[in-house]
């Protein structure tokens, strides 16, 4: 059991020094010193409100994280997101304020809209893929674009809410029906003592199930198993009877229906936002493409690496008054991306070169036992199915 959790955290670790001693040259190489700068950042994170505003930064980001994962099971790189959870958003933050629904039914009804609009838009890539053979990677792509100047068409000519007027678009606002409650409460009952105008968004539980869903569907079901053999050897999941283009639809479907719920903390929880607007928060799916890989499409490992980068990004704010350059938070989130994924791979080839060796040994272990006798048929030449 501990050698398994060292294995499985060997990476990470690997990859949080080699970025903390990046950044560090980065800072000296700007003339400031590294030590003051991360403790600076530790000042920044050490408060209650710092980690409300990191659990609920962590949230899209996590949602991103899993979209993109559910590609990766089956080898589908998904690179649309971002235009899926854009679209989403717009669409489900429009019809959320224009229907009348008890609390209910609405919250469930916006979570429907995001996720049918994500979905079906990311479902175009699947048909491109089994009709004509499209590569899944420049479709997604493409359908950024589209999806992105589509969004800023309807929102400037059609879901624009004229009533505020100025020259910033924004969708009307969410109704109070439609608003899911903070979960202070539910802290407070465990004696947690939240500062004025901090709250934590109560999309929280919906990431949650979204991750136990995600991870009972993909890896302890029939489903699950015939998606990932269907990405890793299409012929084979065809002649066990699984059809593979049906897999790739349902995989895409799926992956940007998760998409799709990536805006949803900022219009059903943050009392900053409850629009879709111009100044609604944008490149999140892209980053879900790196915590995936950080995560190794593990929904725990998906989650320490959101909680991770939103910490890095919450921590590097002060850094700019203080003269120290907050690009810095870059290069360390940068930097650690791609060590992880560059130590991934080394243990990885590590652990198949000792599983290797352990194989050899056994079998020369095997060879060297003299009370070992083989089966007479092998000795023979005749197999299980050979004539008799």
């Amino acid at each position: 059991m501990f050698e398994r959790i060292w294995r499985a955290s060997l990476a990470p670790l690997i990859a949080a020094a080699a970025a903390i001693i990046i950044s560090s040259v980065a800072l000296i190489i700007s003339g400031n010193d590294p030590i003051d700068a991360f403790r600076e950042m530790w000042k920044t994170i050490d408060s209650i409100q710092s980690v409300v505003i990191i659990v609920n930064v962590s949230v899209p980001y996590y949602i991103s994280g899993v979209a993109a994962a559910i590609g990766f099971k089956m080898n589908l790189f998904n690179i649309g997101t971002n235009g899926q959870y854009l679209l989403a958003a717009l669409i489900a933050g429009w019809a959320g304020a224009e229907v009348s629904l008890p609390p209910a039914l609405h919250v469930p009804f916006v979570i429907l809209v995001a996720v049918t609009v994500g979905g079906t838009w990311a479902l175009l890539a699947g048909i491109l893929n089994v009709t004509r053979n499209v590569n899944v990677v420049v479709s997604t792509i493409m359908l950024n674009y589209i999806a992105i100047g589509v969004s800023a068409f309807l929102l400037a000519d059609f879901f624009r809410d004229d009533s505020t007027g100025g020259l910033v678009a924004n969708t009307k606002l969410m109704p109070e029906s439609a608003r899911l409650p903070s979960l202070n409460p539910i802290f407070e009952l465990f004696g947690v003592d939240f500062p004025p105008n901090t709250e934590v968004f109560g999309f929280l539980p919906f990431a949650i199930i979204l991750g136990v869903a995600y991870y009972v569907l993909l890896n302890r079901s029939l489903f699950g198993y015939e998606l990932k053999l269907s990405g890793m050897n299409p012929a084979a999941a065809l002649a066990a009877g699984v059809n593979p283009k049906r897999m790739v639809l349902i995989t895409l479907f799926m992956s940007g229906a998760v998409a799709g719920m990536i805006g949803l903390p900022f219009l059903l929880s943050d009392p900053s936002f409850l629009k879709y607007g111009d100044a609604f928060p944008t490149m999140l799916g892209f980053t879900g493409l790196g915590l995936a890989l950080l995560g190794r499409n593990h929904p725990v490992g998906i989650a320490a690496a959101a909680i991770v980068w939103a910490t890095i990004e919450r921590a590097t704010q002060r850094l700019g008054p203080i003269g120290i350059p907050p690009e810095i938070g870059k290069i360390l989130q940068g930097s650690f991306l791609l060590a992880a994924v560059i130590a991934y791979e080394v243990v990885r080839r590590r652990n198949d070169a000792a599983a290797v060796a352990a194989a050899a040994k056994a079998t020369h272990d095997l060879a060297d036992d003299s009370s070992y006798e083989p089966p007479e048929n092998l000795s023979t030449g005749q197999g299980a199915g050979a004539p008799v």
